[in-house]
Formats: C-alpha cells, structure tokens, sequence
C-alpha cells in the first residue's frame, strides 16, 4: 500500500551537500562553473523526471572555507537552465535578509518569462557573518529580525509581481500604446526598516505569481505555497508537515547512495575524513536505493513532495536517476512534469487572481 503521488524536487549547487564533495567529482575542479557543467546536471535531473531542482546561492568571500565556495548565482543559473531545458521547474533560494526586494523581484518574474511559466522561488535567511559584509550590510544576528526582513521581503515581491496586472502590456503599432497606464500600480509598502512604491519593471509572471517555497518558521505560512519541513524521523516530518498551514509540504531529505564502486557509508566516511557534514535536522538516508524508495513510499503518506540534498551531485545523481525515480514511477508514486506544464499546475496550485484586478471586479460589483 502506498500514499498519493510525490513531487520530487533535487538541490544541485556545486558538487553535492557535503562541503568537500567536490573531492569525490567526476570533473575537474575547473569545470564547476562551466556552462556545460550546469547544463548536464539540469539535464540528468529533468530526463529521470524531476519535478523541480532547486539552487543554492550564498555571498561568501574566498578563503571563508577551507573548501571551495566559488559559485555564480542562482538566478544566473536558473536562467541559464531554463533556456536548456523544457519540463523541470526551477527555484533558485535567494534570501532576502540583505538582498532588495524590488530587484529579487524583477529577477525572479524575468525568471518565469524565460521559463514560460516553470520558476520558483525558495526563501531563506542569510545568517552568516560574512555575508554581510560581502554585502556592505549591517550585521543582523536577530533571529526575529530575520525573520521581520523574510516576511517583509516575500510580501513585497509579491505585491511587485501584481503591480501589473495581466492585460497591462497592449504592444498597439497603430495606436502607438505599449501599455495600459490604468492597469500598472503603486504598492506602497512601508516597513520597519525601508518603504518600496513600485510598480515593478517588469511585466506580471506567467504565472501570476512564481511558486514560493521556504521554512514556515522562517516565512509565515500565509506567504508560501509550499513549505520546506525538517525532522530527523518520519514521526517527526510527519509532525511538522501537519502543523505547515501551506498548500503543498516537502520534506527536506539528505541523500548518500550505494553505489557500483563503494557503499554510502564508505563514501561519507571518505568524505568525513576532509569535513563534517553538518546535522541539519534533516532526515537523513545513508544506504541502497530500494531503502530510499520504501522511505519515501512512507513519506508520501505525510507529505506532498521531497527535495533532496544529495552527498555527491556525480554519484548521488545518476543513482537516484537510475534507480530510485524509475521505482518510485513503477509505484505510480511519482508523476513526470508534462511539456508546456507551469511549475504551479504541476504542483496542483491554481494561478492566482491579481490582488488590484481583483479589487477592482470588488468595488464594481459593491457600486451596484
């Protein structure tokens, strides 16, 4: 007996989640940021039937950690990806603790465009010292301060992205009108710490609003469609997924498989002797393939969808590629994303109305 359908979506930053993977690479360490390099991972994942991969951003100086930490950013590579694929729906994690709200905006619905309809946004908290000063920032080292610029932050992006409404581009050659000035709008937020009028400068998503992701203890969960929950064991996954108050529920899942050359727990024994993998919280699948098919069998049960983080992107990948997805498709516990599909429809999720639009159908019907 299984539960209903899992939407699986991958974490492919760098190398993998351990912070030496990069020792285990099939390539050279020269080729990380290469554009063939993003293109064949991306590829591998949306050919297995991925529902969505996420991107994992970060502004940390070189010599932060003894390992690599090089990167280009997320949304750089997200819309490099989506030129390069058709199906999978794509999330770069773009935090908004140090970061504008009006330029992640406009990012992110570019993002979409490009896309045709398959972008997502994962939100987190920038915690970390350096990344402050990367960014010329003040440091803010309070949990609910961070979590003041998170909610802050998601509000005003979405708001941006309904700052035009769906028919405001008109492209007339014989009128010579680009856009209905009566369908663009002032959102006029005012926070504790900065104020945004908007409208935004560019054009609504084609979605309406990209799916939002993120931690509901970060992110209230009103913000977000789908909400990220960690937990060391099913009981506990179970338990938060629960108490989420979103749409859709994915687990957060890290991943070391068995492989044709060495066991799991060979490989992050090799990998422990370089660095820590550090204990998220997270639950955690250290063995073969067919155990990590049953665990998320279970999974099902409590949740909509899984991301997983896995130990080694070469090695982890393939495996999960070859083995786990084709099971989990055998099982009918998995669904693949159909061409011309948003990310949004493919998770079940309706495009949501534009707030003013909205407001304005409101007021009409009111005056009558």
């Amino acid at each position: 007996m299984t539960g209903p359908a899992l939407h699986v979506a991958v974490e492919i930053d760098g190398d993998g989640a351990h912070p030496a993977a990069w020792r285990r690479a099939a390539h050279s360490p020269d080729q990380l940021l290469t554009r063939r390099r993003v293109a064949q991972v991306a590829a591998i994942a949306e050919n297995a039937g991925f529902t969505l991969i996420t991107l994992v951003d970060g502004a940390l100086p070189p010599g932060a950690s003894p390992d690599p930490v090089g990167r280009i950013g997320a949304v750089e590579r997200a819309a490099f990806v989506a030129a390069s694929t058709s199906t999978i729906g794509i999330a770069p994690v773009v935090p908004v603790t140090y970061a504008e709200p009006f330029h992640v905006s406009s990012q992110l619905a570019s993002l979409d465009h490009i896309s045709a309809g398959r972008a997502g946004w994962v939100v987190t908290e920038e915690e970390r010292p350096e990344a402050a000063r990367v960014w010329g920032r003040p440091l803010i080292a309070d949990a609910a301060a961070r979590v003041r610029e998170s909610r802050d932050g998601v509000e005003v992006v979405r708001a941006l992205w309904d700052s035009w409404e769906d028919d405001a581009v008109i492209r007339s050659v014989a009128t010579s009108r680009y856009l209905d000035r009566e369908r663009l709008h002032y959102i006029d937020f005012t926070g504790e710490t900065y104020a945004v009028k908007g409208p935004s400068i560019v054009p609504r998503p084609p979605q309406g609003q990209l799916v939002v992701l993120g931690r509901p203890d970060q992110v209230p969960a009103a913000q977000l469609d789908v909400a990220l929950v960690e937990g060391r064991d099913l009981a506990s996954v179970a338990t938060a997924a629960a108490a989420a108050g979103t749409p859709r529920v994915f687990a957060e899942v890290d991943v070391a498989l068995d492989t044709p050359q060495a066991t799991a727990a060979e490989r992050v024994a090799d990998l422990e002797r370089h660095a820590a993998w550090s204990d998220r919280g997270r639950l955690r699948h250290i063995g073969p393939a067919d155990q990590l098919v049953a665990l998320l069998g279970e999974l099902s049960r409590h949740v909509d969808g899984v991301r997983l983080h896995p130990l080694v992107l070469d090695e982890d990948l393939r495996v999960l590629s070859r083995l786990v997805l084709p099971a989990l498709s055998e099982r009918r516990l998995v669904t693949r994303p159909l061409l011309g599909t948003s990310l949004r429809s493919a998770l079940g999720l309706e495009r949501p109305a534009n707030r003013f639009a909205a407001a304005a159908v409101a007021a009409q019907e009111d005056a009558r």
